[in-house]
C-alpha cells in the first residue's frame, strides 16, 4: 500500500496541493471551510508531512498539546499550570490550543499528533477531534486524555469529578441554611458537566421535598457576563430567590456584581454558591462559598495518564474520579425570616 502524499490529500479534499501545503504550514491564512476539508482528508488517508521524514515513526517530539475552549477561564488556567509543572519534570513542552469552541481549530490542533509535532493530546471537551465510527477502538487513537467532560468511547483515559454529587452538596448546604427558593444559573447546556450539575440541583430539591420551579433556572455560559445577566432576570421575578447556585465561580462573580448593582447584600439578602474554587474566589467581598475542584490533581493525573500512553506503559485505571468538596466562606448565611 502506497503512503498517502499531498496530491492524494489535495484530490480527496478538492483543493490544490499548494493549498494543502499552506493549510499545514500557515493555517491562519486559509479559510475555515478549506482547513476543515483538508484536515478531514488528512484524517481519512493518514497523511504525514514529508518534512518530518521517517524518523517520526520512531522518535518523539518532546511536546504535547492541550486543547481548551477558552484560555482565559481561570478554571482551565489552574489545570494547565499543573500540567505544565508535571510536563517540565520529565522534559516535555506544552503547546496550548485555544479553540474558542471552533471545531476547525480543534481538528487542526489534534492533527499535530499525526504530523509528529506533538506526542499526545489532553482534551477539554466531550467531542473527539477525530472522525470515528461505531467500530472505532481506543487502539486506533493517538495518546489522548480527556479532562472534565466525559467522552462516549470505551477505553479513553479520563480525569473527572462527580458533578451530580457535587451539585447536590452545594444545594444541600443552602437548604440546610433554610433556603427553599434557590435559583440556579447554568453553564453551557451542551456539555455533560452542566447537565450533571442541573441533575444534582434537582435531586437535592426533590430529596428535601422542595418542588422544582423551572422559573428559577436560567442558562448561562460559564462567563462572568452571563452570570450578571442571568441574575438580573432572576431578580425580575415576582418572588425572587433567596439563594443562588452558580455553575462556575465566573458565573458567581457576575451574579454578585448584579446583586451589588441592585442594592442587595450578599449574604444578608441573597446567599451565593459558586463552583470550581478558582484562585479569585477567596478574595471576593464577601469571600465566595464554592465547590472546590482539585485543579492541581486534575492536571497531575492528566499528564501521568498521557505519559503512560506515550511510553506504552500499562494503565490500571483509565478513568480517574477525583474528590470534590464544599469550601464554605462568607457568601452564604442562614435565611433571615
Amino acid at each position: 500500500m502506497l503512503k498517502a502524499g499531498i496530491k492524494q490529500v489535495a484530490k480527496l479534499s478538492g483543493v490544490s496541493p499548494a493549498t494543502v501545503s499552506r493549510t499545514l504550514s500557515n493555517p491562519e491564512i486559509v479559510s475555515a471551510a478549506t482547513r476543515e476539508k483538508v484536515l478531514k482528508a488528512i484524517d481519512e488517508c493518514g497523511y504525514t508531512p514529508n518534512r518530518f521524514g521517517a524518523s517520526l515513526r520512531t522518535q518523539k517530539s518532546g511536546s504535547i498539546v492541550v486543547i481548551i475552549p477558552d484560555i482565559t477561564n481561570a478554571f482551565n488556567a489552574g489545570i494547565i499550570r499543573s500540567i505544565e509543572d508535571e510536563a517540565a519534570k520529565v522534559g516535555y513542552s506544552v503547546l496550548l490550543g485555544d479553540t474558542q469552541r471552533d471545531p476547525v481549530k480543534v481538528r487542526h490542533y489534534a492533527s499535530m499528533v499525526r504530523s509528529g509535532q506533538v506526542d499526545g493530546i489532553i482534551l477539554f471537551s466531550q467531542h473527539l477531534p477525530f472522525d470515528i465510527t461505531p467500530e472505532t477502538t481506543i487502539d486506533q487513537l493517538p495518546p489522548l486524555v480527556n479532562s472534565c467532560e466525559p467522552l462516549d468511547l470505551d477505553g479513553v483515559c479520563q480525569v473527572m469529578v462527580n458533578n451530580v454529587a457535587a451539585a447536590k452538596e452545594a444545594v444541600n448546604h443552602l437548604i440546610s441554611l433554610g433556603h427553599k427558593r434557590i435559583g440556579a444559573i447554568t453553564g453551557n447546556m451542551d456539555t455533560p458537566s452542566s447537565n450533571d450539575r442541573l441533575t444534582g440541583y434537582k435531586q437535592a430539591l426533590a430529596q428535601a421535598g422542595i418542588e422544582f420551579d423551572a422559573n428559577l433556572v436560567t442558562n448561562g455560559n460559564y462567563l462572568i457576563e452571563s452570570g450578571k445577566t442571568a441574575t438580573e432576570q432572576l431578580l425580575a421575578l415576582s418572588e425572587r430567590p433567596t439563594a443562588l447556585f452558580c455553575f462556575s465561580d465566573n458565573i458567581a462573580f457576575g451574579a454578585m456584581s448584579a446583586l451589588h448593582d441592585a442594592g442587595l447584600k450578599v449574604p444578608d439578602d441573597i446567599s451565593v454558591v459558586g463552583f470550581d474554587d478558582t484562585e479569585y474566589a477567596a478574595f471576593m467581598t464577601p469571600a465566595l462559598t464554592t465547590m472546590h475542584q482539585p485543579l492541581k490533581e486534575i492536571g497531575k493525573n492528566c499528564m501521568a495518564l498521557l505519559l503512560a500512553q506515550i511510553e506504552k506503559r500499562p494503565i490500571s485505571q483509565r478513568c480517574i474520579e477525583l474528590p470534590i468538596k464544599l469550601q464554605v466562606r462568607r457568601s452564604t448565611a442562614q435565611l433571615q425570616q
